[in-house]
């Protein structure tokens, strides 16, 4: 890539991708972010290059303050599909949901 290209792009949905790959950048900054090293965040995204991560931490760096305002709404998009399906929970789910929040006989 060259100085004037991104390693940041947005899919077809608003969300940010590194590279030309799927790997959205929320999961790079929050392991970044965790103080994983670039390489570490490699392993963890094979399909990343480490040219990759480091732009994609650089950019992120150099723009923090507009990639921030999009994870806030990223978070926000998932609180709102997380809510979406604990209100469709089947009752064997909400079943166990209930059992992992109550305390059992078997807790002293």
């Amino acid at each position: 890539m060259s100085r004037s290209e991104s390693y940041i792009r947005e899919d077809e949905n608003g969300v940010m991708r590194v590279g030309g790959t799927r790997v959205m950048l929320d999961s790079v900054v929050a392991a970044f972010l965790q103080g994983h090293s670039p390489e570490t965040i490699q392993q963890q995204y094979p399909a990343l290059s480490l040219r990759e991560v480091y732009g994609a931490i650089a950019e992120y760096l150099a723009r923090r303050d507009e990639i921030d305002s999009y994870l806030r709404r990223q978070e926000s998009v998932w609180a709102e599909w997380r809510d979406r399906a604990d209100d469709r929970a089947n009752a064997v789910v909400q079943r166990l949901r209930s059992q992992m929040t109550s305390p059992t006989a078997d807790t002293p």
